[in-house]
């Protein structure tokens, strides 16, 4: 599996899903921007040590070409800068993956609209909702203009699980959903155009945030699972980066246009594994893992 020759943006890459897709598109071999608020001279509200310099060092490191560059996704301009800059120095565009967020502390878990804060939760939308339109908005007609573009939205959840389950409060299953939406309202668009759009969601996260709310690491995560069983069901964050890197190199990947996928699932299909060589599933389980008594919507998937 090759990305030689192919370049990708990857929106909100500073930790997590993010980095983890970064990094292993860089492995495939692409020339990938990587993006986000935090760098080493300026920390976004989140007051995290990750920055888009580590993140753009660890793509090269992996054998692909990694380039850093601050952006605020909901400022247009910077937005309409970022793809310019695309344009001039690469002239193309193969992979768009929109995986901004920010809203891990604005939410609040089973609160009612009228009880969770209301300057957080419109926060939380304009961070999970708008930040993709603007980016999909300057970036798409880049795409476009090559056959075989590949739009990658990224949320938390299955369209199927989403469907039957509130997501922890009205702001965040709200944002969760529209991206799945979303992703599907741009498939109309793009096939015409011979591109595709899907949405993708993450199982149980081992994200740098996640780990640290565990205590642990990624050398010792299974011990959290003495407290959390279900724990180990948990990926780092490069198995949805394989994911990607899987439906970006597949010449026949027309066939999930429009469609909402997991990490998990795509592994079934393409046969990649996680870092361990194990291929976890967590939205097989998620069903179980409710039934014996651990809240699913509370265990931060994403």
């Amino acid at each position: 599996m090759t990305l030689e020759g192919k370049v990708a943006l990857v929106a909100g890459a500073t930790r997590g899903a993010g980095r983890g897709i970064a990094v292993e598109l860089g492995a495939a071999g692409a020339t990938v921007y990587v993006t986000g608020r935090t760098t080493h001279a300026h920390q976004s509200e989140y007051a995290r040590p990750e920055t888009i310099e580590e993140t753009a060092e660890l793509v090269s490191a992996h054998g692909g070409h990694g380039i850093a560059v601050q952006v605020d996704h909901l400022v247009a301009e910077d937005v309409r800068k970022l793809v310019d800059r695309i344009r001039a120095e690469q002239g193309r565009l193969d992979v768009l993956v929109n995986d901004i967020w920010g809203g891990e502390k604005l939410f609040e878990w089973n609160k009612p609209v009228w009880e969770h804060d209301l300057t957080n939760g419109l926060r939380m939308l304009r961070l999970g909702i708008d930040t993709h339109l603007i980016t999909a908005h300057f970036a798409l007609p880049l795409l476009i203009e090559r056959p075989g573009g590949l739009l990658v939205e990224v949320t938390d959840g299955t369209a199927e699980y989403n469907a039957e389950h509130y997501r922890l409060s009205p702001f965040y299953d709200l944002a969760k959903v529209s991206v799945t939406r979303m992703a599907w309202a741009h498939a109309k668009d793009l096939a015409p155009h011979g591109a595709i759009s899907i949405a993708l969601t993450p199982g149980w996260l081992r994200s740098e945030m996640m780990l640290e709310a565990f205590g642990v690491t990624e050398d010792n995560w299974r011990d959290a699972t003495t407290k959390v069983p279900h724990f180990v069901i948990s990926e780092t964050p490069r198995f949805i980066g394989r994911a990607v890197a899987a439906l970006a190199a597949d010449p026949d990947r027309s066939r999930w246009n429009g469609q909402s996928l997991s990490s998990g699932g795509l592994a079934q299909v393409y046969g990649f594994t996680d870092l361990d060589g194990s291929r976890p599933d967590a939205w097989r389980y998620v069903p179980e893992v409710q039934d014996a008594g651990k809240p699913a919507d509370a265990t931060g998937y994403r």
